[in-house]
């Protein structure tokens, strides 16, 4: 923490996301970093990073209560997934021609699938873009990201954990399992676990109120991996029950602490296991994977934009904000790869140097993009924008 503060300090200061001072902290205090190798045990540094996760992905559930997931427009969730799962595929298939192996072709197409929520939106804030109609579309779009990915690691996880049969019968088990726990979770649990927590809170004890929403927390986390699935699935959803409650608003302020201190952790950690001797191994094949990927979203999602009646500002503003930088899901889902041993040794670190680069010049990209102004929208595009909306 003491490093963490000095690194968090400095990149403040350069007005860099909070993400590269932590990585870069966790890489002058781990193991494979001399002279200064702090800490030493890869075995605590994985303990902090679960605990990390865990409550990460609880907090930001806190933000998708379900109401607001039913609200995605249409064309943020058509975007979304286009531009997901083709930019999955081709990063899959550049990641193949590379060399790499197949679990980590798809760990790191998974990854690089990935848009980061909170660096994007901190740097839209930063540039006064938060309010405007391609931020809308921006966030729409992440909501479904994050969903995507969530359950795509949930799904990769236990198809290793089972052995990785590619038989029918064996694909059909693990996404039963997965979409079971996540159905059964979001439609019992609705209806049962907000009033629990709305009691806690109706006390006024925010120690109670704190200790349940964590055991629900940690209880579906432990569900959720003792049914071969990541913890951050049950985190996740833990937190959407959360978001459902009256008491939500409460529950998150006093969880937002505890969500800084653990995803310090985890980013600290993630540095610290990542061994930088490997770096001059694959750092071309970071750079061809990160233009891969910022290339295939961007046209994705301006192509389809587009087409579906926006202009061309919103359009470019749009695919130049979602494609611009990789963060903290991209990490966890490198983090779950290595917890399953999927992965080789190299992919964790790669992804290190992925979040490094895209946070550094991701503002510099959107930046660029809130200068343009190609063309403004007709009003046979506004009148079917509104429509499309009411509609949603």
């Amino acid at each position: 923490m003491v490093v963490a503060a000095i690194m968090l300090a400095i990149t403040f200061k350069l007005k860099q996301p909070m993400v590269i001072g932590y990585i870069a902290a966790g890489m002058i205090i781990g193991p494979y970093t001399p002279p200064f190798s702090l800490v030493r045990s890869p075995e605590t540094l994985n303990l902090f990073a679960e605990l990390g996760i865990i409550m990460l992905l609880f907090v930001t559930g806190t933000e998708f209560p379900i109401a607001k997931l039913r609200s995605v427009g249409r064309i943020s969730i058509v975007t979304a997934l286009a531009e997901s799962i083709g930019t999955l595929l081709i990063v899959f298939f550049i990641a193949q021609n590379l060399g790499f192996s197949f679990y980590d072709s798809v760990f790191l197409a998974l990854a690089l699938s990935i848009t980061s929520t909170v660096v994007t939106i901190r740097i839209l804030e930063d540039v006064g873009l938060i309010r405007d109609k391609s931020s809308t579309l921006i966030l729409g779009m992440l909501i479904v990201e994050d969903i995507v990915a969530i359950s795509v690691l949930g799904v990769m996880q236990s198809f290793v954990t089972a052995g990785g049969n590619l038989s029918i019968a064996n694909i059909a088990i693990t996404l039963g399992i997965v979409g079971g726990f996540i159905g059964g979770v979001t439609i019992i649990g609705s209806k049962f676990v907000p009033r629990v927590i709305d009691r806690a809170g109706r006390t006024n004890d925010y120690a109670l109120l704190l200790i349940t929403i964590l055991g629900l927390a940690f209880g579906l986390s432990f569900l959720a991996n003792g049914l071969g699935m990541s913890v951050v699935i049950g985190a996740f959803l833990a937190g959407v029950l959360v978001a459902e409650s009256k008491s939500a608003a409460v529950a998150r302020i006093i969880t937002i602490p505890l969500r800084d201190m653990f995803a310090a952790l985890f980013f600290i950690s993630i540095g610290a296991l990542m061994d930088v001797s490997l770096i001059p191994t694959y750092i071309v094949s970071a750079i061809i994977l990160i233009l891969t990927s910022f290339a295939s979203k961007f046209l994705i999602v301006t192509g389809i934009l587009v087409r579906g009646g926006y202009d061309n500002t919103t359009a470019l503003r749009s695919g130049l904000g979602i494609a611009a930088t990789k963060g903290e899901l991209s990490l966890v889902i490198g983090k779950g790869g290595q917890d399953v041993g999927a992965i080789s040794s190299s992919v964790l670190p790669m992804l290190g140097v992925v979040t490094i680069v895209t946070s550094f010049i991701g503002p510099f990209i959107i930046r660029v993009g809130s200068r343009f102004k190609l063309s403004e929208p007709t009003e046979e595009v506004d009148s079917k924008k509104e429509k499309e909306k009411e509609e949603s």
